[in-house]
């Protein structure tokens, strides 16, 4: 089983229990969406010490969680499953523990550190004209955008700063959208 040097930031103990089922790894459980200081303390200290990874929920609160750690720590890597992923067997919910240990693993070994200075800016009105924005099957075109370019699902005003965060280049993200395109004329 594969050991991670970083510090996994998870959203709770089913969370825990599913990360160390698909690798050897510490975590740090924020227990909601209401980040205390004394978990934004320790992930200050995860991350000078050995790094730290935010691996929450694909859904608003996880969200949430990862923005709020984000602005206050750092140099933080983030992993990302997909909602379709993060869907239980049965029942209800949305979450990590019902990730399979193989996308757990793919997540963290995909898991990559956002930067504030994105060198090529892809502005608003290529979101638009790629059909990302605004006009119908936007969402899933997003959708599909953050799995391919591993950097997870987000609305409309979150993917132009996600994309920039992750420093994601013209021609990655142009890329990504030809891989769209195939799909859906082969799909």
């Amino acid at each position: 089983m594969k050991k991670i040097k970083e510090i996994i930031v998870v959203e709770g103990k089913d969370d825990t229990v599913a990360i160390k089922r698909a690798v050897h790894a510490d975590t740090i459980e924020t227990n909601g969406s209401a980040v205390g200081e004394a978990v934004i303390e320790q992930v200050k200290l995860a991350q000078k010490t050995r790094g730290v990874i935010i691996f929450t929920d694909p859904d608003y609160p996880g969200q949430k969680i990862r923005n709020t750690i984000a602005e206050q720590v750092n140099g933080c890597k983030h992993a990302f499953i997909s909602k379709k992923e993060a869907l239980p067997k049965s029942g209800r919910g949305i979450g990590v523990e019902h990730a399979s240990p193989e996308a757990i693993r793919t997540a963290l070994i995909e898991a990559q550190t956002m930067d504030e200075e994105a060198k090529e800016e892809i502005t608003q009105q290529e979101l638009m004209e790629a059909g990302l924005v605004g006009g119908p099957g936007s969402r899933e075109k997003r959708e599909k955008l953050g799995l391919i370019l591993k950097i997870g699902f987000a609305n409309g005003k979150q993917l132009h700063k996600r994309l920039m965060m992750f420093q994601i280049s013209k021609q990655a993200f142009h890329q990504a959208l030809e891989q769209i395109k195939q799909e859906e004329r082969h799909g």
